[in-house]
């Protein structure tokens, strides 16, 4: 099948590094596929027409319909007795017997962001899908975010009240920012001095908004109480600077992608009028009742999550880029799946201007491109996505829908996500990570629903010759696009209703490719695993980096052992890293067998062997007033650092390293005796998510 690559949606070229690298119109674009069965959903009168009310098309079948398509209309009355969704029907199943008083409310929490209630109290919203398929949003109250300073040596606990005063008037806000200060014993992570704790002070914000002023004013020394601080050298030392929502996570033992638990008459659900959400259900709670589920044995179940996969086509101009405020959008494909089962219930195309039906599938047709936009963001919400992807749909699908949008000044399209009164804007912003370097992308916020892009997440993982759809299909899946070349679009389109028909297909198998990508790769159950293992939201493994998944592990393990983490200033260094030596193989043919030794999980077991971590590492100018023997209480490094045995204590870091490799040898033995192929799939991920977390520490 000939390559299809359409300029108006693609920005990739056929590179031959991971770079993003702008395509000229003779090009690149990216596209995907597959599709589902027919039926009719809610209509949009005067807008859509029933698939089945028209003859079929007169021409010839491509292998996707034939192949795809129709297959899939075979197994529509299979699809219906096994698929808890309808098909074709958009709504979520109906919230029904729900009492909070008799009901828990259990939901695996896919999203979490700062939130506020009742007036402006802040709260963590945590957004999830519950067993039955329910949509929810919790609001969780009453936690307050902190930070801790070194008590100075004259300070009392008496001194906590007057200090608080002091503070409030140090920094002079013109509402209460100190909620509470409390004397407590704690030991810097930071260096090896003999597993005593000291008294440090916790500072407790009436609101998160505050906690980096009240960081800054102690930092600056413009907290200074009594002149107790004075002597420091280089500005006050602060601990524990971590943001507000992975604070609340760490401290409650929330994990990404985990099962939350609101128990019965915990909980209140919010009254129609003052609900902040279009969820089917919304409740709040505090987070001193609110249980938390170890992803482990029934609880690394997935909930039956909606994933719409969509793509769009725009009728460019001959030789030119398509442009929002100039080019059209002719075609938006859709694709929705329910995790778990194999085919999708939701299989439309919203068509600008009349086409011929495609079998299996709803067409939607419309006069005019702007009620096309509008009713394809009514379907957004209506049928309500947790998951939303595409291909390279941050950098191109997302920003051209937005900006076309706003050109033909379609009122309420920007409002997708689960927020009815926050709109979705594109931002652009910045990944730089060692592994896949610097690179500049777009980001649009949809809160409460996930996004992956499938381009993006190839890129990261795989290393191809070419990242068009084409090229990572034809490597993957062994299949490519519908064959359709991009200047055929909009000559397509400006013909007649059944080579409308051609290019909806084509659209449509765009739509199809990434949820088969994503299938293949498994990717959603590896960022599920890895959200799981690090203990971040799934959101950040796309938009951070490798430090963030380690710190949440650091502060998880910090927390238990009453350990808290400087913040310590990033210094630049033009020091490098020198990589470990490499010895190039003698080639040729041996007629004697030939032994190869892999050292299994090397940097983690040189770790754990010699006890590196940095509450190990010992100053040493105090191993003559702990007692300390070499080689018995500490060991010196070829580069002249010292640490102490474990003898002495036994690192953080090599106890975070022995629960992972643990964990990953356990994960490994379920999924040999594992049957059920999605179970195979989550362990399978989980095991590698172990070992990458294992060899980034």
């Amino acid at each position: 099948m000939a390559s299809a690559v359409l300029p108006q949606k693609r920005v990739l070229a056929e590179a031959g590094s991971r770079q993003n690298i702008p395509s000229t119109p003779s090009t690149a674009k990216r596209h995907k596929a597959d599709i589902f069965s027919s039926s009719p959903a809610a209509r949009f009168p005067g807008s859509q027409k029933d698939p089945r009310a028209k003859p079929g098309s007169s021409q010839p079948k491509s292998a996707f319909e034939s192949e795809v398509l129709e297959k899939l209309s075979q197994d529509i009355s299979d699809l219906k007795r096994s698929n808890a969704e309808r098909d074709q029907a958009w709504e979520r199943p109906p919230v029904v017997d729900f009492a909070p008083q008799r009901d828990s409310l259990c939901f695996q929490a896919i999203d979490a962001e700062e939130g506020t209630l009742h007036g402006g109290k802040a709260t963590v919203k945590l957004f999830g899908v519950s067993e039955q398929g329910h949509s929810v949003l919790l609001h969780v109250t009453d936690f307050k975010h902190y930070l801790y300073l070194p008590a100075p040596p004259l300070f009392k606990a008496q001194d906590t009240a007057a200090f608080k005063a002091y503070l409030e008037t140090q920094i002079a806000s013109h509402q209460p920012v100190i909620h509470s200060i409390a004397m407590c014993p704690r030991e810097n992570i930071y260096g090896f001095n003999g597993n005593k704790q000291s008294p440090f002070l916790k500072i407790t914000v009436t609101d998160p908004k505050f906690i980096g002023k009240v960081r800054s004013s102690i930092e600056n020394g413009e907290a200074d109480w009594k002149g107790m601080w004075k002597t420091r050298e280089h500005g006050v030392m602060t601990y524990d600077n971590i943001q507000y929502v992975l604070r609340f996570m760490v401290d409650c033992s929330i994990q990404g992608m985990a099962w939350v638990e609101a128990p019965a008459s915990k909980y209140k659900l919010i009254p129609e009028r003052s609900r902040q959400s279009n969820c089917q259900i919304e409740a709040e709670v505090c987070y001193l009742d609110l249980m938390a589920h170890k992803p482990d044995g029934e609880w690394a179940k997935m909930a039956p999550l909606r994933i719409l996969s969509f793509d769009i086509e725009c009728a460019g101009r001959k030789g030119i880029f398509p442009e929002a405020n100039q080019d059209p959008v002719i075609q938006i494909a859709n694709i929705v799946t329910k995790y778990g089962d194999k085919k999708p219930f939701v299989r439309n195309v919203f068509c600008l201007d009349t086409t011929s039906s495609i079998v299996a599938t709803q067409v939607l047709e419309f006069e005019k491109e702007d009620k096309m936009l509008a009713a394809w963001q009514q379907f957004l919400i209506k049928v309500d996505p947790d998951i939303i992807i595409g291909y390279n749909i941050a950098n191109f699908d997302f920003p051209y829908l937005l900006d076309r949008a706003k050109h033909l000044k379609v009122n309420g399209f920007e409002y997708w996500s689960r927020i009815p009164s926050v709109p979705s804007r594109v931002r652009d912003t910045n990944f730089s990570s060692k592994q896949i370097g610097n690179r500049d992308t777009k980001e649009t916020n949809t809160n409460g629903r996930l996004q992956l892009d499938l381009l993006q997440l190839v890129q990261r993982d795989h290393h191809l010759r070419s990242y068009t759809l084409n090229s990572v299909c034809a490597h993957f899946l062994g299949e490519q696009k519908e064959d359709v070349h991009h200047t055929m679009i909009t000559e397509l389109f400006n013909g007649t209703a059944e080579s409308r028909r051609r290019l909806a297909l084509y659209c449509l198998k765009d739509a199809y490719l990434p949820q088969r990508l994503m299938d293949k790769l498994s990717c959603l159950e590896n960022y599920t695993e890895m959200a799981r293992v690090t203990g971040v939201p799934f959101n950040f493994l796309l938009s951070r980096g490798q430090q963030i998944k380690f710190v949440s592990q650091l502060f998880r393990k910090a927390l238990e052992q009453k350990l808290v983490i400087p913040n310590l200033k990033s210094q630049k260094s033009d020091d490098q890293y020198e990589g470990a030596t490499v010895i190039e193989p003698t080639r040729g043919y041996y007629d004697v067998p030939i032994a190869t030794l892999d050292f299994a999980s090397l940097y983690p077991s040189i770790i754990q062997a010699h006890n590196l971590c940095y509450t190990t590492l010992l100053d040493k100018k105090l191993i003559e007033p702990f007692g300390l023997k070499r080689d018995e209480d500490y060991i010196v490094t070829p580069n002249g650092d010292y640490f102490v045995t474990a003898k002495q204590r036994k690192g953080l870091l090599a106890q975070i390293l022995e629960e992972l490799l643990s964990a990953r040898k356990q994960a490994k033995r379920e999924l040999a005796q594992e049957t059920d192929p999605f179970r195979k799939a989550v362990l399978n991920g989980r095991q590698l998510a172990l070992k990458i977390s294992a060899n980034s520490v």
